[in-house]
């Protein structure tokens, strides 16, 4: 019986020893991960997402790659060429160039940690970005933010190779200067913007008092245009009404003569027409008129003066 027992103890201990073999002969590696397995320090191979079969106790995971797309934010300082302090915040953007075992072999034994390859990732970048402002001059720096993103591209892309990664992107999220220096520029731009609107004032203004003068000029031309015409009319109507005033009147003379009337009754009967009208539609209150026998007489005998004229221009045929 004492024989039996540890036996027994024995195989189960063997069989916990199996089982803990067999677990510990299964590596589960992460979707966009790749493990890093040496045997006693030394590379032996790579393990690819999913379930992975290992020889326990010989062969060690030593690294887990992200093959992922990484980001890290950076804020430096540059100098320009012309002795100003640029500020700069950024985001950088990188992953491993690929899962090749060659590149995942230089992105886990180039550097000690994960520490070590940030920094000399970020100080390199800076150094780059330091390197192109200094030749630049403050005023350019603001509108050369894609320059200096492809100036870093150029510079950097081999160094990264060589480490097993590639830049993605570079975004220069924020460029800002000394405070007195920001308030300098805010002044030229609100200078420019002040000359720029008093400019497009004139130009306004200008063209204001052009199209003013065009429209008075071609008033003045429309309405001397439309007088003239009126002028025109009113002389012909004026015309059309004395030729047919002595038309009638020429009539009228021919009719009386015929009937052995006087023909000075016309210019009397025109005359006291005449007064009629006045009275009747003249604005005013007061109408001299000349009644004294003399005053009568004058007049009478200024219209039998112009009677006779009118029938020496058209004389009137004789009775027959």
């Amino acid at each position: 019986m004492s024989e039996i027992v540890p036996s027994n103890i024995v195989q189960i201990l063997l069989t916990i020893a199996a089982i803990f073999l067999v677990f510990r002969s299964f590596r589960t590696v992460q979707q966009g991960t790749i493990a890093v397995v040496t045997i006693f320090g030394k590379y032996r191979r790579v393990l690819r997402p999913g379930l992975n079969v290992v020889i326990p106790f010989i062969e060690l995971v030593f690294k887990r790659i992200s093959t992922q797309n990484r980001s890290v934010e950076m804020e430096f300082q540059a100098v320009t060429s012309d002795q100003a302090n640029v500020y700069f915040k950024s985001m950088l953007l990188f992953s491993v160039i690929d899962e090749h075992e060659e590149t995942i072999k230089k992105v886990a034994f180039k550097f000690i940690d994960e520490k070590n390859l940030m920094q000399a990732l970020i100080r390199t970048i800076e150094g780059n970005i330091r390197a192109f402002v200094a030749t630049k001059k403050q005023a350019e720096v603001l509108s050369l933010r894609s320059e200096i993103v492809m100036h870093v591209k150029d510079q950097i892309d081999a160094v990264l190779e060589e480490w097993g990664y590639h830049l993605l992107d570079l975004q220069l999220n924020d460029i800002t200067f000394d405070e007195a220096i920001m308030r300098s520029m805010s002044q030229v731009v609100a200078s420019n913007n002040l000359k720029a609107a008093a400019e497009n004032e004139g130009q306004a203004l200008l063209i204001t008092k052009t199209k003013t003068a065009e429209a008075e000029g071609n008033a003045i031309k429309i309405a001397a245009q439309a007088e003239r015409e009126a002028a025109q009319l009113r002389g012909q109507g004026v015309a059309l009404f004395r030729e047919e005033v002595a038309r009638g009147m020429n009539n009228a003379a021919r009719e009386m003569q015929q009937a052995n009337l006087d023909t000075s009754m016309i210019m009397f009967s025109m005359w006291t027409e005449a007064i009629k009208n006045f009275a009747e539609y003249g604005k005013g209150n007061i109408i001299f008129l000349d009644g004294s026998a003399d005053g009568m007489q004058q007049t009478m005998k200024q219209m039998m003066g112009m009677s006779r004229m009118m029938d020496a221009h058209d004389p009137i045929p004789p009775k027959k």
